[in-house]
């Protein structure tokens, strides 16, 4: 009986083992090239400058990057819970702060100068990002999305930005700045905050993934693997006029087989249409699809400046093994 009974507990531990490690994105998945507006709440308040008070050198203890977690031993998420707790425990014109530099947790007293019944406290200071983007993928079994192909750096401290969450949501293009020689250009867009796509659980540096929610719509592509991409004609789809996404030819020119994040390989794009309108790769185009024989095989990350008509790609199955980390 205690034989029976031992092989019974070791096929239940099987079953509930085993599907914990059955992590697989699908073979097909939806290409998008949508445009899409962006938002990152941060994981605390990253301080990007400072300004002078009466207080000389109150804020010498800090350094732009910093990341401020806890007032008076308070956890604070944002500005305004951040403003609030100022209020209510200053003491002296000072108030104690907890603050993460390099992933090492610091505390110190920071001296504030009051104007009228305004605390300054010599931050400057922000919680959120927002911008646009492509939509890369959406994987129709999972749900998942991914966009991008690399990461958001808040752009004063030069940092990944470590996020709480986010959301993706609805974008429109309005314009196109061109690039130039050394000079990358931009697209111009509106969005619209309350017309929610999904959320973003990750930003890494194979780009921002999460959980889609919207009416998943589009043509389902194979997956390429990094074994199939090849030197030669492909496409990219992207947004360059209001919601319409459009099929530019591209060429990609060299592939690496190195390991790196996200610049697998090089392409330049050779669809006048798109050279015309644009003068190359924009700001707003990364995450942008890339299809090579029926297939999606990665997505637009990084323009080279000084050959605006040359970019690097990721791998789709870089994004789709990070996705699922």
């Amino acid at each position: 009986m205690f034989i029976k009974l031992k092989k019974k507990l070791s096929l239940l531990l099987l079953i509930f083992i085993l599907p914990i490690n059955v992590l697989a994105y699908s073979d097909y998945i939806i290409a998008s090239g949508e445009n899409i507006g962006i938002e990152l709440n941060a994981k605390g308040i990253i301080i990007v400058g400072t300004y002078e008070t009466e207080e000389k050198n109150a804020t010498s203890s800090f350094k732009i990057g910093d990341i401020i977690t806890k007032i008076e031993n308070k956890t604070v998420s944002t500005i305004d819970e951040m403003a609030n707790t100022i209020n209510e425990m200053v003491k002296d014109n000072q108030i104690n702060i907890t603050f993460i530099r390099n992933g090492k947790e610091k505390n110190t007293v920071l001296k504030l100068s009051k104007v009228g019944n305004i605390y300054k406290t010599g931050l400057y200071v922000k919680d959120s990002i927002t911008g646009i983007g492509t939509l890369t993928y959406i994987d129709p079994n999972t749900k998942l999305f991914g966009a991008l192909g690399h990461e958001i750096i808040e752009k004063n401290s030069g940092i990944l930005l470590e996020i709480k969450d986010g959301k993706i949501f609805s974008s429109t293009v309005t314009g196109i700045e061109s690039s130039t020689e050394g000079s990358p250009g931009e697209k111009n867009a509106r969005y619209d905050k309350s017309l929610i796509k999904g959320s973003i659980f990750e930003n890494t540096t194979q780009g921002i993934f999460g959980n889609y929610f919207d009416d998943i719509k589009g043509k389902l592509y194979k997956v390429g693997k990094e074994e199939d991409i090849h030197v030669g004609k492909a496409m990219i789809r992207t947004v360059m006029e209001d919601n319409n996404i459009s099929e530019y030819e591209i060429n990609i020119k060299k592939i690496n087989h190195n390991n790196q994040k996200n610049k697998n390989f090089v392409f330049e794009i050779t669809d006048e249409k798109l050279l015309t309108k644009t003068g190359g790769i924009i700001q707003g185009m990364s995450g942008s699809p890339i299809i090579q024989d029926e297939k999606i095989v990665g997505a637009v990350t990084h323009v080279v400046v000084d050959h605006p008509e040359k970019g690097y790609g990721i791998f789709i199955t870089n994004m789709l093994k990070e996705a699922e980390n």
